[in-house]
Order: C-alpha cells, then sequence, then structure tokens
C-alpha cells in the first residue's frame, strides 16, 4: 500500500457526534500511534480505518480506493487480503487451537490449509510460541495469546496492521515484550502499524503520535500540551 487517507470524518451515534471532521494522511510504513483521554473518538476512527464501521460522512482511501463505497462482499475481501487486526482482548476463538486461530484469515482467504499452516507455524515462531501451538487460549497466558493474536494479523500478509489498545490488558513484563515486538515488525517488515493506546511507551516507540480530543485532532502545540494530562 502506497497511501492512506482519511478525508473529513464524521460519525454520529444518535445525538452524539463522536468524530467531528478529521482528516488525516497516514504514512503505510511506519508506526502511528493514537492517543488522547477515553471518549475522543479513537476507537471509532480506528474502526473506521479498519472497515468495521462506516462513516456517516467523509472518506477513507486506500491507494486511491473510496473503501467506504465499497458493498459488503467486496468489503470484506478487502479487508482480510489488506489489513489486519490486534485487540486489547486478542479475540482468539476458545474452541480452536493457537495454530488454528493463526490459519483462519488465511484459510478465509482461500489460502491452501497446508499453505495456511506453514505460514501460521513460521508467524508462531518468529513471535516465540511455537510451543504453544496446539495449545487452546485458555492455556496460553495474556502474553501468549496476545502474540498469537499478533501472528493471526499478520498470517494474509496485510498492507497495515490496526491495534487496539494491545497491551492494555498486559503486565508490565508481557507489555514491554509486545512493545519490542511491534517495533521489531515493523522495522523487519517495513508494514505500517496504527495503534490506539493509552500507553506512553508505546507511543514513544511510533514515527508519529495523533493526539484526539473531542472527535478532532489536535494541532501539534495542542498535542504537546494536552499529552501531560494523557490517562495511562
Amino acid at each position: 500500500m502506497k497511501q492512506l487517507v482519511i478525508k473529513d470524518i464524521h460519525k454520529s451515534f444518535g445525538e452524539l457526534e463522536v468524530l467531528r471532521g478529521i482528516s488525516l494522511d497516514i504514512n503505510p510504513d511506519e508506526i502511528t500511534a493514537i492517543v488522547g483521554a477515553s471518549g475522543a473518538g479513537k476507537t471509532t476512527l480506528l474502526q473506521i480505518i479498519g472497515t468495521l464501521m462506516k462513516p456517516d460522512s467523509g472518506q477513507v482511501l486506500y491507494d486511491g480506493t473510496d473503501v467506504t463505497r465499497l458493498k459488503d462482499r467486496q468489503l470484506s475481501a478487502f479487508r482480510c487480503n489488506h489489513i489486519g487486526f490486534v485487540f486489547q482482548f486478542h479475540q482468539l476463538l476458545p474452541e480452536f487451537t493457537a495454530l488454528e486461530n493463526v490459519m483462519l484469515p488465511a484459510l478465509i482467504a482461500g489460502t491452501s490449509r497446508h499453505d495456511a499452516e506453514r505460514r501460521a507455524a513460521e508467524l508462531l515462531a518468529s513471535l516465540d510460541v511455537a510451543d504453544r501451538a496446539t495449545h487452546r487460549p485458555t492455556a496460553l497466558s495474556g502474553g501468549e495469546r496476545q502474540r498469537v493474536a499478533v501472528a493471526r494479523a499478520l498470517v494474509n500478509n496485510p498492507d497495515i496492521v490496526l491495534a487496539d489498545e494491545p497491551t492494555g490488558s498486559l503486565d508490565t513484563r508481557n507489555r514491554d515484550e509486545i512493545i519490542r515486538i511491534f517495533r521489531t515488525l515493523q522495522e523487519r517488515l517495513g508494514r505500517g502499524f496504527v495503534v490506539v493506546t493509552h500507553d506512553l511507551g508505546f507511543a514513544s516507540i511510533a514515527s508519529r503520535v495523533i493526539t484526539m480530543t473531542d472527535g478532532m485532532v489536535e494541532m501539534p502545540a495542542e498535542a504537546e500540551k494536552s499529552s501531560e494530562n494523557l490517562e495511562v
């Protein structure tokens, strides 16, 4: 992916206006952190960027393609092939093993079972959880579950990975390890990562930090001032 452009995004829930004209250009080969107080609209924006939610108005352009105009089937295919997701609470399917959870997006995309299993095993090995491949999520630690979730996000070799509070449910040791993993992956793969976070440690490794307040993006001077009051 060469370019991700968000143009004048508005989103309301009933009478509550959550996003009020967000416009951003996101570099697809760096880590972008979106920070701000709870209720600022960060997760809503991430879901719209990830095509999980449609805006009321505005555009989300991936290499010039406005994904807000795609029909449901086209949108599902685009999401599966171009976007990876990491959530705060991993969202692994409890009935499947770690390996099967990582394989699933590849199988949905039409990859053969043999190739999906090989790719999933390689990713689990690269994230130091190969020995947990046959374990179900309930048998994994919080840090292990989140590593499996990262592997799942990468299995289809997406253009960009979107992460919503990926360290929010982890202890300090696992938090530091996930931060290290994201930085290493970005350097090694050259993939873009957009991370919603309250974690100042995570924001510190980002190439760019975007601060949101009340559904809007702050100007750099305002963002620097408000970062002193950022929730952690």
